[in-house]
């Protein structure tokens, strides 16, 4: 699908480290799908020891609209502002796009025009998480459920509607500017805390009923806790930054840690490992009532999947509120 009239200024903002595997093909698709829009492309690059910066190079020779950049903070939420400071003032939006995704052919036209049509001021997609092997099957498969997310909206395609939060992509630069952008000092859930700031700036967010992006998840157990952790971190922030309690789909997460250190305890009582027993046994009830409706034995480890993100997403949420104490306490 190509526009019919012309659509807004947009700025791409890529942040990346160490995505050689990965880079050259995005950009190509990128450059294919964009052409006719008024588009610059931007890399903004963490420090990679690949050769991502050399391939995005090469890249950026063969179109002019691409651009390569330093992002000495490393972090996603340093290379947006960054970006968005050194090319954004020509661009009337800024589109994030993550280097580990899929994206339909039209991705950007489409978000482009709904914002139009909309009035919005941040265009956000639904994520759908798709396995490659054994493992990240498994976590896509908790992912897409209401075990792994909890009904969050934007994790399952639906109709077009207003939203206080989604997967981060098109946001008008004005918008972005007058909040102040992202918080830099925050390395996860920085998108729900701008999220937040637009929306109580009076600022409205629409969730794309017309595309949506594919995301690949973690392939291995260990690597599966360290995210969630860092996101139960992140969310804890987000919460305190802004006194706010959770919802009670976020909410829920948070008594797995005490849930498993009490079930520890067991031998002085049996009671003590009840709770614990009773979480686990739904998590795989609930896998293996997905693993048998979908005819996909290997889906029943999705509920070690959710078991891992739960616990992990606790623990972080716990370390992130026992720090913040401990800084107040010694400030």
């Amino acid at each position: 699908m190509r526009p019919t009239k012309p659509l807004p200024s947009v700025l791409i903002v890529i942040p990346c480290l160490n995505e050689a595997a990965h880079i050259g093909g995005l950009l190509d698709q990128l450059c294919r799908d964009t052409a006719g829009l008024d588009a610059r492309i931007v890399v903004s690059d963490g420090g990679s020891a690949d050769m991502t910066v050399a391939i995005a190079r090469q890249s950026a020779a063969n179109d002019p609209r691409i651009v390569v950049m330093d992002n000495p903070g490393r972090l996603q939420s340093c290379a947006v502002n960054g970006a968005v400071r050194a090319f954004g003032d020509a661009c009337e939006f800024v589109l994030r796009i993550d280097v580990h995704g899929r994206y339909p052919a039209d991705y950007c036209i489409r978000l482009l025009q709904e914002a139009v049509e909309t009035g919005a001021d941040s265009v956000v997609v639904p994520m759908l998480t798709e396995g490659r092997d054994l493992i990240s099957e498994a976590a896509a498969a908790a992912q897409n459920s209401r075990l792994g997310t909890g009904g969050s909206k934007h994790r399952h395609a639906s109709e077009g509607h207003w939203v206080d939060h989604g997967h981060h992509a098109l946001m008008r630069r004005s918008a972005f500017v007058a909040v102040g952008g992202y918080d830099e000092s925050f390395s996860h859930n920085e998108d729900a805390e701008l999220d937040f700031r637009l929306r109580a700036a009076g600022f409205r967010i629409w969730l794309s009923g017309t595309t949506h992006m594919t995301y690949y998840p973690r392939n291995s157990f260990s690597g599966l806790f360290k995210q969630y952790l860092s996101y139960g971190r992140g969310r804890a922030r987000n919460l305190m930054k802004h006194r706010r309690l959770p919802k009670v789909r976020q909410a829920l997460p948070v008594f797995i840690m005490p849930v498993a250190a009490m079930g520890s305890l067991w031998f002085l009582h049996w009671l003590a490992a009840l709770p614990l027993l009773l979480w686990l046994g739904a998590c795989f009830l609930y896998a293996s009532a997905l693993a048998q409706r979908r005819r996909n034995p290997r889906l029943v480890l999705a509920g070690v999947s959710a078991a891992i993100m739960h616990l992990a997403w606790s623990a972080g949420f716990w370390l992130e509120f026992a720090n913040h104490r401990y800084r107040a306490e010694t400030a």
